[in-house]
């Protein structure tokens, strides 16, 4: 009864999307009202994040049942969204998924497909793995449609959609799936794995992927940092996100976080939480040129604040990994061809001979064009040898293969403190959430 009252109140109460290019100078504003429930802030950020909208600025409001969101968003180019067609399809995705899609744990209202199998990785990363799955999969006569590969602190997780190379359809056959899931395992092993490798086969379509990809490496506790001969030199000498929890007395727990800027980083924070079973009550978002600044106002789904250091700690370290399994250290390349069966087994066997290691991976087909992008180091992680990019670019082709930006090579940008300081700080001194009525004449 409870259940359904609910969905009776969402329907009465739908979900009011404004969006407004005159309320600010350089960003479309667009505003969100609509009866609160976990995971919606989550499936509001997943909307803009897809349509590869930025997020400049967001104030966050969840209060009382009610959910009030405000985000500055502008596209790929900087700019405001003028297309009357996108303006409609952003406000119409957000009506639909914020009102009728009901809360599932673990599922962000995605339609299944029956075009393809979904495979999910999980193991120990070490140099050639990708290239081992990707020829495993060709002899198994398994297409690879499309994929998404993450590697952070030792631990690798991928999301593969495959199709039968004869018929370019799902593979179903049960004996088939099942060497297909146990050749995989055996890959995924490897000789020095600590903890178990895992292969599963899932329905397609269900799981919105880099969300998936978060859950896989959550549940393989990658955020346990491992130390490994020549890679925690490497890591010591990139930026770490800073990280701060303060208790509100009894209310709140107040996250504030500081890192450099890059896309969809409010996604992989929000994802991370949500999964963890925390809502964000209150938060604000404010981006510059190099840095992102966060600041939410949290509880646990009970109610409660965090309650103990050890959760304290916990929660720092899945943020600073949400943070970081999306970075993209290294040399990127971008592989554009014509596609064919087996070609991201060769691929990636000669940047295997070549001594490449593979730190992420996002792997696509449309229309008969292969588009795959790659972010590679050697394999203690340092920069690649131009000599050996070259050798690379001569095997497979300077207009098929093309490097794209080496973040190695990047001068290092020098520590600008934000003028943001602590946003909601003095709204919460009274205790109060009168203040935030303020946010709703923001637009």
């Amino acid at each position: 009864m409870d259940d359904e009252f609910a969905k009776l109140i969402r329907r009465v109460n739908q979900p009011r999307v404004v969006i407004d290019n005159n309320a600010c100078e350089d960003a479309t504003v667009i505003q969100v009202d609509s009866v609160n429930k976990h995971g919606i802030l989550l499936e509001v950020v997943q909307v803009l994040t897809d349509m590869n909208l930025t997020i400049t600025k967001a104030y966050i409001s969840s209060d009382g049942g009610w959910f009030m969101d405000v985000f500055n968003v502008v596209d790929n180019d900087a700019n405001k969204i003028r297309d009357k067609e996108v303006i409609d399809y952003i406000q119409s995705r957000i009506e639909i998924g914020a009102g009728f899609v009901s809360s599932r744990r673990g599922t962000v209202g995605v339609m299944p497909s029956e075009e393809h199998t979904s495979i999910e990785l999980a193991g120990t990363d070490r140099p050639g793995l990708l290239s081992e799955v990707c020829a495993v999969l060709a002899d198994l006569h398994c297409n690879v449609v499309n994929a998404e590969i993450w590697t952070h602190n030792t631990r690798a997780a991928a999301v593969v959609h495959v199709t039968d190379d004869s018929t370019n359809c799902a593979i179903n056959d049960p004996k088939r799936l099942s060497t297909i899931k146990e050749l995989l395992r055996n890959v995924l092993k490897g000789s020095d794995d600590l903890k178990t490798a895992k292969t599963m086969l899932s329905a397609p379509g269900v799981m919105h992927r880099e969300r998936r990809l978060h859950q896989i490496m959550f549940a393989d506790r990658d955020y346990e940092r491992i130390e490994r001969a020549g890679v925690r030199a490497v890591e010591e000498g990139r930026s770490r996100p800073q990280i701060t929890l303060l208790n509100i007395e009894k209310d709140y727990t107040v996250i504030t976080m500081r890192s450099k800027d890059r896309p969809k980083l409010l996604f992989d924070i929000i994802c991370t939480l949500t999964d963890m079973q925390y809502v964000v009550f209150h938060g604000m978002i404010n981006t510059g040129r190099i840095e992102a600044y966060q600041e939410f106002y949290i509880r646990h789904v009970d109610g409660l604040p965090i309650s103990s250091e050890a959760e304290r700690v916990r929660v720092i370290q899945c943020l600073e990994a949400a943070i970081e399994r999306r970075g993209s250290e290294g040399l990127e390349l971008e592989l554009c061809t014509q596609d064919r069966f087996g070609l991201l087994s060769d691929i990636t066997r000669i940047f295997r001979e070549n001594s490449l290691c593979i730190k992420r991976a996002l792997i696509s087909t449309k229309g008969g064009k292969a588009n795959d992008t790659f972010y590679v180091t050697d394999v203690t992680g340092n920069p690649i040898d131009p000599k050996i990019i070259d050798s690379i670019l001569a095997q497979i082709g300077h207009t098929a293969l093309q490097v794209k930006h080496n973040s190695n090579l990047a001068p290092k940008q020098p520590h600008q403190e934000t003028t943001v300081g602590h946003f909601f700080g003095s709204l919460f001194k009274a205790r109060t959430f009168q203040n935030f009525k303020l946010i709703r004449s923001y637009s």
